[in-house]
């Protein structure tokens, strides 16, 4: 009944497996891959016709994890899983980089990837199962794909690349200080085709080295895929690219020199209504039948792309005028927002961000329900890209793909430099405006987002800044790489390669290449141009941070004390009752942790004192010697009890009230007097023996007398 095929290898200290053949059979591609007991189903499928006028390439990835997977019922009302994680966004987005540039180009059939995670160990993560999964069913499903890919995950330690450590070790790395790297790299066994990562100042050297190392260790994943494929690929769909090699000249005879001089004007909307008007002129010149060939747009595409690359790779100048390693013109400020924590505008160029930081408190930490457990987070950003940003009129709502997946990169960036939370006991928000944008928007973020945590008051190890690279690669072998791209640059080039870090060194790394044929040599070119600009971003960021770092007065402030985890239920009282009476009382929030960390927080200084004196009265132990005021609750024949330390109470007989013979306590105390008493010691009972005499009542002093005395 089935027609099953297997594959098998050693990779690292996992077995890697690759089935088909017994599930899913009428997609056009389904591979169940497992990593040690993690297992992901990728199934792909994909229209045999393209739609009429279909001008792009319809690639849809969704990765989604079950519940059921790990064990779990999922959380919240419903009892079933909703809209996608942002680690099911990020993930289909991370499949997406590597396989989209590999199909045949002029293929714009619908093509849909489904990866499924069915069993998850909590140890090996299943992102890199279901790339490796997808990768599989679309090598066998007959699709014009020119891989197979494979990816992996590589960690740093002692100075050791790791291949595919386990999801604890990457967990938090902020807080691990020798797990230096959580790198992802897919590409075919010849290029790299994306680098993802998030690094704690690592080299230049060292990050390349990352990435080499990641290469190597994929290429046998690639062999396992084609010894698949040999066994159980379908035969290959019939698809012949379309020749518009005639239409194409005939465009470029039409509008060659008008493209040209469109993309010679250096500002953004004027060179896009120029390009506007060049095409228009373009189509004027066309007959009826050039007009109605489906491939008129790839045809202007390849016009725009030839005028814009080529001039570049001969001359060295860019579309705006600048050279190959420039950096366009910065502006940097901070504390623009009145009644914000903490505010930035960076602008580069046409690219701009508004960066607002808020601090709060541990009530605002996310809490994140993942498959291998649930966890908080303190650092949050949020990245929004509006259509006004780009002058147009569009979808306005929740943040896409895109926007999370920006977001996440600058998230990544600033991670490095966050100070513990032992030191800095707040929760972070950082929210990016992109307000303009032409080139780099998450870049402009990671620079806003230094800027505007520092004005905030946050203690950042360091500033970090980001800069995108380019690339254009002709077939010749010839090739440039271009410092802090321009949006048509991005979208005409070779590489999108973006990176971020301080003085020290690298945070984060991102990298997605749309031809196989970066060789290590351009690589490392890239990055050491990277640097320099990254530099150079800094000295402008520094201009700016001279008025920075004043805590905003609107701010929560926030104290931390450490009480041993036995008197954690006595702060919290029956039911919460005793620490809801401190927070009304006080007026401050408190937040208490299971290792006896507790966080007292407000806007007023007085509430914070006023709740830190009420817990320290109930875990706190009275001072043999030590003299507290109190008050007096009851007066009994033989002396009085007094209140002095929170809810504890002590004796004073009634021959340690004074220095004279009294015949009744109530000759000079009555019940409500505040009194201060000195804590003489403990019976063999354990009561709390409390004396006046030697105290003076009015200053709370000890009396030099009266101590001789005893």
């Amino acid at each position: 009944m089935f027609n099953e095929t297997k594959k098998e290898m050693q990779w690292g200290e996992e077995t890697l497996t690759l089935e088909t053949g017994k599930v899913a059979r009428q997609a056009d591609g389904s591979v169940i891959a497992t990593l040690g007991e993690t297992s992901v189903m990728a199934n792909v499928t994909f229209a045999k016709e393209q739609k009429p006028g279909q001008d792009f390439f319809p690639l849809t990835v969704h990765y989604n994890e079950k519940y059921y997977a790990a064990g779990k019922v999922p959380g919240g009302f419903f009892k079933r899983e909703a809209r996608p994680t942002e680690k099911e966004t990020l993930t289909s987005r991370l499949i997406d980089r590597p396989i989209r540039p590999l199909f045949v180009p002029g293929f714009k059939n619908e093509v849909l990837v489904i990866c499924t995670v069915l069993s998850h160990d909590l140890v090996n993560d299943p992102d890199i199962v279901a790339m490796i999964a997808a990768s599989a069913a679309l090598t066998i499903s007959g699709a014009p794909f020119m891989g197979p890919i494979a990816g992996c995950r590589v960690g740093y330690e002692g100075g050791e690349y790791v291949l595919n450590p386990e999801i604890d070790d990457m967990h938090d790395l902020k807080n691990k200080p020798d797990q230096r790297l959580d790198l992802v790299v897919a590409g075919t066994k010849d290029a790299v085709m994306m680098v993802e990562s998030e690094a704690y100042e690592l080299t230049e050297a060292e990050m390349l080295g990352a990435v080499n190392f990641a290469h190597e260790q994929l290429k046998p994943v690639v062999d396992l895929i084609i010894s698949l494929a040999e066994d159980a690929a379908k035969e290959p769909f019939d698809f012949q690219p379309a020749d518009y090699s005639v239409l194409f000249d005939a465009v470029k005879s039409a509008g060659e020199q008008k493209m040209r001089d469109a993309y010679a004007i250096t500002d953004k909307q004027e060179r896009t209504n120029a390009v506007s008007k060049a095409k228009e002129d373009i189509r004027a010149a066309l007959t009826e039948d050039q007009l109605a060939d489906e491939n008129l747009g790839s045809a202007l595409k390849k016009l725009e792309s030839s005028v814009l690359r080529g001039d570049v790779v001969k001359s060295g100048k860019r579309i705006d005028g600048r050279r190959t390693d420039e950096v366009r013109p910065i502006v940097a400020e901070t504390g623009l927002l009145p009644r914000t924590h903490g505010s930035a505008l960076f602008t580069r160029g046409e690219t701009q961000g508004l960066v607002i930081t808020t601090l709060g408190t541990g009530d605002d930490e996310q809490m994140i329900d993942a498959l291998q457990g649930t966890y908080r987070s303190n650092f949050l950003l949020h990245y929004n890209f509006p259509p006004y940003s780009v002058g147009e009129v569009g979808r306005f709502g929740p943040p896409g793909r895109r926007e999370i997946g920006h977001g996440k990169l600058a998230w990544r960036a600033l991670q490095a430099v966050l100070p513990a939370a032992t030191d800095f006991p707040y929760t972070i928000r950082v929210v990016s405006e992109i307000t303009e944008s032409n080139g780099s928007s998450s870049m402009a973020s990671v620079c806003g987002g230094s800027l505007s945590m520092m004005d905030a008051g946050v203690p950042l190890k360091s500033a970090v800044a980001g800069v995108a690279m380019g690339l254009i690669l002709e077939d010749s072998g010839e090739y440039a790489i271009l410092t802090d791209i321009l949006g048509d640059e991005d979208h005409l080039g070779d590489m999108d390669f973006k990176v971020a870090g301080t003085e020290n060194g690298i945070t984060s790394l991102q990298m997605d290449i749309k031809v196989a044929g970066i060789t290590s040599e351009i690589m490392e070119r890239a990055l050491d141009q990277a640097k320099a600009g990254r530099m150079h971003i800094l000295g402008e960021m520094n201009k700016a941070l001279s008025g920075a770092g004043e805590f905003s007065s609107y701010a929560p402030r926030i104290e931390t004390m450490q009480i041993p985890t036995d008197k954690i239920r006595e702060v919290i009282g029956s039911g919460g009752k005793v620490i809801r009476e401190i927070v009304e009382t006080s007026g401050a929030k408190v937040d208490i942790n299971d290792d006896g960390v507790i966080k007292i927080a407000s806007a007023d200084g007085a509430a914070i004192q006023r709740a830190y004196d009420m817990i320290h009265s109930i875990v706190a132990e009275p001072e043999e010697g030590k003299v507290y005021r109190g008050t007096v609750v009851k007066i009994v024949d033989f002396g009085a009890f007094v209140n002095f330390f929170g809810k504890r109470d002590g004796l004073v007989h009634v021959s340690q009230i004074e220095n004279r013979r009294l015949n009744h306590p109530s000759d000079v105390l009555k019940e409500g007097q505040e009194v201060f008493v000195k804590l003489l010691g403990f019976d063999d009972r354990g009561k709390v023996r409390l004396a006046m005499k030697m105290v003076d009542q009015e200053t709370g002093e000890e009396t030099q007398k009266e101590e001789a005395a005893e």
